[in-house]
């Protein structure tokens, strides 16, 4: 994956997050999520959007790991994991789980996408990160 191509991830995660908190701004509780169709809705298109964001998570690990490895308080791994529960066992996503994720994660994963951004950015060189 090119430095291009992992900022035009990093552009991409960027844009969900904001999605997603949008989004989420509706909510504020966890059976926000499950009790009004709005909210089942809702809870579809934020986990699609968390979808998306574990997706170019798991094409950075799979060709540039060690970018990732630089930002550690970020649990990759279970952002990737997520995505595949999403992808391929939708039934089992937990509306409290999603609630936790946004209310929690999703705050900090954005702040961290950003300095990544600016890191690549500013430096231009993968290796240096």
């Amino acid at each position: 994956m090119s430095e291009d191509e992992i900022i035009d991830s990093l552009d991409l995660m960027a844009e969900s997050i904001h999605l997603v908190q949008e989004r989420f701004s509706r909510i504020h509780v966890p059976d926000d999520f499950a009790l009004t169709p709005e909210g089942v809705t809702l809870l579809d298109a934020i986990s699609m959007r968390l979808q998306v964001i574990g997706e170019s998570v798991k094409q950075i690990q799979k060709t540039n790991p060690s970018f990732l490895q630089h930002y550690e308080e970020i649990e990759w791994d279970k952002i990737a994991r997520f995505r595949d529960l999403v992808s391929h066992h939708y039934e089992h996503v937990d509306h409290e789980v999603v609630y936790d994720i946004c209310n929690v994660h999703i705050p900090k994963l954005g702040e961290v996408i950003q300095r990544m951004h600016i890191a690549l950015s500013e430096s231009g060189n993968l290796k240096s990160q």
